[in-house]
This record gives structure tokens, C-alpha cells and sequence, in this order.
């Protein structure tokens, strides 16, 4: 409602200041005020065809489009510096008020067809090499720019082309973790589509270009803080949806429990995260790390996740021993879904380098240290690789890795009511859908506490074993949004839904489309993936 409410505003502003511009150039004022015919008459002022103005229609062009007439419209009275430029850019009421109220400032005619006439003198001087027409039209440009400010407008211009591009439209991203390996590997770069799930306006406005939400990701140091401010902010608001998510498909989302996180060298938790990590070090009588800062952000400056959609609004999900049902039946698997398997050699030492032949990621493998102090290291394994290890020969014996329970690490993070839960061993669970309803219980208010408090934004209390929702008793909730569940190929190496929960609808940014460019292990010196370059993000 605010970005209606401030475009209205601009709108309206807008008119009423060209009402005296119109009038300085010689066309009715009342002209300003009507909507279509202001934007016709606002083209042919500045030297544009008529038609020019229907460009204006056009989501995300007329962005351009609109800056490029304001631009025009003050150079057509004359102001042709820099700042004059830039602020009729930034907020165009400003000086279109200024213009019209000082009577020294002149309509000079359609700036763009002044400068077509100046252009064609010139050449045709160039072209006849009449020297003294050269220098008399040198000497009187109007348009003339200082190298200077030729480089500055170009690289404004190129930064403001791209922030608004990977803004909107199209963003680069790259593979951090192994969640998602066998499909999209560490080291991979993929262009993201925003526009496939629908647009979604900016909520912060006020932030450094080209950087999502940190100048540097080291926890100290000059660079060590965020790249924006949280106020001013807009409302969640997106635009219509070319297609809508589908099962199986990977999709870029912001991470759901990442409105407070802890920042260390190695990497970002969020705070439920810390807190559970610190409760395993006391249960080991092991000595604490200092409590970090907590950092707070708003949804689209949380950090960016790649998962696989595994299920949808509305459907029940459960997993047994590994296996995935939506809705009481197996989900599709994908070709290189991974788990983690521990391989002995009878016979000696394993060949990591023949593994690490088969595309095993070495760096990923997970250590477990056995009650019996023995430290094993689990490998990452689809199918295809587990059937290539077992064909070395009968000294190989290969053992899939069984996670244990940790009382409160799954979601819901409830020890007393689903502490048994295990990420090979959960459910069954409801993924919430727009406009359902459900009833509060002590065994549901779990999975939807969060959800009520956070991602929709009320107050819930529970008294004397009643529910209010903002001060109102209600035993039922109604969700007014879609939500995901997400999960990683790499099952036994990924922190996804079955960790943390559901992925609400405003935390979907976009569809991954193609690798652009492959590191080995995300490091160039190691070479390049040419085999997957330009190969499409979404297959199985």
C-alpha cells in the first residue's frame, strides 16, 4: 500500500508541476492533468514522436523511459549541468516547480531536435572540411560535455543499468555449498531468473549497489558491516507471476531464519542455530565461544539459499528411511540424489583419487567420530557412484550413513513432542497454503508459532491453554500466505526445510535458468567445468 500511495504522490506532484512547463511552451496547462494525453504532449515537447509515450506502459522499461524525458524536459529550458540532470532524475517535481516558477527560465524548443540539427551541421561541415563552421559550431555547443563528466555519466549510467537489471530481472549467482552437489556443484555460476515467479519490488531502499546485504563476509575488520539501511522500507509487493513453482524444481529464496544472524569466519548461523550448537558444547562439557553480535535483517536482505522444491501449499509431506512422500506417494527422485556412504577397503587404503575420478567431492566429506573413538569420513554418493565403488572388486564394502536423533536440531525444533525426528526420518507434516485453516493444539502450535509471529507478522500468546492472536482468543489460523518446503540433492550435507522449516512465499526470489561459468571446487586454479558450461539449472 505505501509504494501506491508514494507513486500516487509522485503522480499527482508530477502533473501539477509541468502545468506552467506546458504553459511556457505554448500548450494549454490543463493538458498536464490528464493522464495518456500529458505523457503525448510531454514526448513532442522535448522532441520525441508521439508514440514514444506508450513506452511509458511498459513495467521496468518505462523506468528508463521516465528518466530519459525527465532528463529532456529541464534540458528543453535550458539546464543542461550535471546536478540539474541528476535531480530531475532523482525526484523531477523538484525542478520541473523550480522551472515553472522563475520567469527567467525559458522554453527553448524539443531539446532532441536541437541537438539532431547540431549534429547534422556538424557533419556536414566535417564532410565539406570547412574549418571555420567547425569551430564556430565547437565553440557554441550547448551539448558539449567535460570528459570528466562523460566517464561519470557512463559509469552511473552502467552501475544504475546494472543494479537495476539484477534488481528486477536477472541476477548472477554462485553454488557456496555442497547442499545441492551431483546437480549444482560448488563453483557453479547461474543466471537467475526474478521475473518467473513474479517481480518483487525492493523493501530497502536505501542501499549500496551491486552488494546484496554485506560489504565483506569476515565477522570484524573496516568492511565488516551491512551494505544497507533498514529504514526507510517498503511493503512486500510483487508483480504477476510468469509461472508458478513447480515440484522438483530448484528455486533462489532468501533463507527463512536469517532475519538474525551470527557472523563468524567460517560461516553465518542464524541464532536458533548458535543457540543449538551451544547447548551441544555444554551437554560435551565444552568451553564457550564469546556471544557474537546479532545482526538483524529485513526479507530481501537475507542470504540467498538454492534448494530443490519438494513439496507444495497444501501438500502433507514425510520421509522414511531416506525416501520422500508427498502426499502419501514416493517423490521423483533426482538422477543424482546423494547420501552419504562410509567405504572400506579389505584390502588396504582407499584410492581417493579414483573416487574423486567418479566426481566425488572430497572436500565435502562429513567425519563422525564412532562411540568407540574410531573417526570416519562419509562420502557424498549418488546412485550411479555407489554402483561404480561396488563394482571394484569383493574387498569393497560400502555403508550408507544412519543419522541419529538430535532432540531439537530438526524442524520443528521440539525436543518433548519430535526429538525421535531424524533428516531420513520425518513427518508427516502439513506445508501450509494461502487462505487454510488450522487448529491450534500444543502439538501444532510447533510448526506454526514462527509462521504466526514472524512471517505474518502478529502477537500470540497462550493462556491457561487458550491461543490469542493479537489479543483475540482463537483456537484456528488462517494463513495468508503459501508456503514451501524445500531440500538439498546432497540429503545428508544440507541444511534445508527438514533444519529450519518452511520457506514462506515473500522469501521466493527467482528461478535458477543455466550455468554460466564451473570452477573445480570453486577454485579457478583448480580449472574449469568446461562440460557444464551454459547446461540448464533445472535438470534432473
Amino acid at each position: 500500500m505505501e509504494v501506491l500511495i508514494f507513486l500516487i504522490v509522485l503522480y499527482i506532484l508530477l502533473t501539477l508541476s509541468m502545468v506552467k512547463l506546458f504553459e511556457k511552451a505554448g500548450v494549454p496547462g490543463w493538458k498536464a492533468l490528464v493522464p495518456g494525453l500529458a505523457s503525448v504532449e510531454w514526448c513532442k515537447m522535448v522532441g520525441r514522436k508521439p508514440a514514444y509515450a506508450a513506452w511509458l506502459l511498459f513495467p521496468i522499461v518505462n523506468i528508463f523511459i521516465y528518466a530519459g524525458l525527465c532528463v529532456d524536459m529541464v534540458r528543453s529550458f535550458g539546464k543542461h549541468s550535471f546536478w540539474q540532470a541528476a535531480l530531475a532524475v532523482i525526484y523531477a517535481p523538484i525542478p520541473f516547480f523550480i522551472i515553472g516558477r522563475n520567469p527567467n527560465d525559458k522554453y527553448n524548443g524539443p531539446i532532441l531536435e536541437q541537438e539532431r540539427e547540431f549534429h547534422r551541421q556538424y557533419a556536414e561541415a566535417k564532410n565539406k572540411d570547412d574549418k571555420a563552421a567547425l569551430r564556430r559550431l565547437e565553440a557554441n555547443n550547448p551539448f558539449k560535455k567535460s570528459p570528466v563528466r562523460e566517464w561519470v555519466e557512463a559509469i552511473i549510467f552502467a552501475v544504475f543499468a546494472a543494479a537495476f537489471i539484477r534488481m528486477f530481472l536477472i541476477e548472477a549467482f554462485v553454488i557456496p555449498t555442497s547442499s545441492m552437489e551431483g546437480s549444482l556443484k560448488v563453483g557453479d555460476y547461474l543466471f537467475v531468473s526474478k521475473a518467473h515467479y513474479g517481480i518483487r519490488t525492493p523493501m530497502t531502499v536505501l542501499q549500496f549497489p551491486l552488494i546484496h546485504n554485506r560489504f565483506s563476509q569476515k565477522s570484524s575488520g573496516l568492511l565488516a558491516r551491512e551494505s544497507y539501511l533498514r529504514e526507510p522500507s517498503l511493503p512486500y509487493f510483487r508483480l504477476p507471476a510468469l509461472e508458478q513453482i513447480d515440484r522438483n524444481e530448484p528455486v533462489v529464496f532468501n533463507f527463512p531464519a536469517g532475519d538474525s544472524v551470527i557472523i563468524t569466519p567460517g560461516r553465518t548461523y542464524d541464532v536458533y542455530q548458535w543457540r543449538r550448537e551451544m547447548d551441544m558444547l555444554r551437554r560435551l562439557n565444552r568451553p564457550l565461544p564469546p556471544m557474537p553480535p546479532v545482526v538483524a535483517r529485513p526479507i530481501d536482505k537475507k542470504d540467498h539459499y538454492i534448494k530443490r522444491c519438494i513439496a507444495l501449499p497444501g501438500d502433507s509431506l514425510q520421509i522414511r528411511s531416506g525416501q520422500v512422500y508427498v502426499n502419501g506417494q514416493p517423490a521423483v527422485n533426482p538422477r543424482h540424489l546423494q547420501f552419504a556412504y562410509y567405504i572400506r577397503n579389505e584390502g588396504g587404503m582407499l584410492n581417493l583419487r579414483k573416487l574423486e575420478e567418479l566426481g566425488v567431492n572430497l572436500n565435502d566429506a562429513i567425519p563422525v567420530e564412532l562411540p568407540n573413538g574410531e573417526l570416519r569420513r562419509y562420502y557424498n554418493l549418488d546412485a550411479e557412484q555407489v554402483a561404480k565403488v561396488k563394482s571394484w572388486g569383493s574387498g569393497i564394502t560400502i555403508e550408507r550413513f544412519e543419522p541419529g536423533a538430535r532432540p531439537g536440531y530438526v524442524f520443528p525444533n521440539d525436543a518433548a513432542q519430535y526429538g525421535h525426528w531424524t533428516v531420513d526420518n520425518f513427518g508427516p507434516i502439513y506445508i501450509p497454503k494461502k487462505g487454510a485453516t488450522v487448529q491450534l493444539t500444543p502439538a501444532s502450535l510447533p510448526f506454526y508459532e514462527r509462521i504466526i509471529r514472524v512471517y505474518e507478522g502478529h502477537t500470540l500468546e497462550v493462556r491457561d491453554g487458550k491461543y490469542f492472536i493479537d489479543g483475540k482468543e482463537s483456537p484456528t489460523y488462517t494463513f495468508q500466505q503459501n508456503y514451501y518446503w524445500m531440500m538439498g540433492d546432497n540429503r545428508h550435507n544440507s541444511e534445508d526445510s527438514r533444519i529450519w522449516g518452511y520457506v514462506p512465499e515473500d522469501h521466493v526470489v527467482g528461478k535458477p535458468l543455466f550455468i554460466f561459468f564451473s570452477t573445480k571446487n570453486a577454485q579457478l586454479r583448480n580449472g574449469i567445468n568446461w562440460n557444464r558450461l551454459f547446461r540448464s539449472a533445472n535438470q534432473m
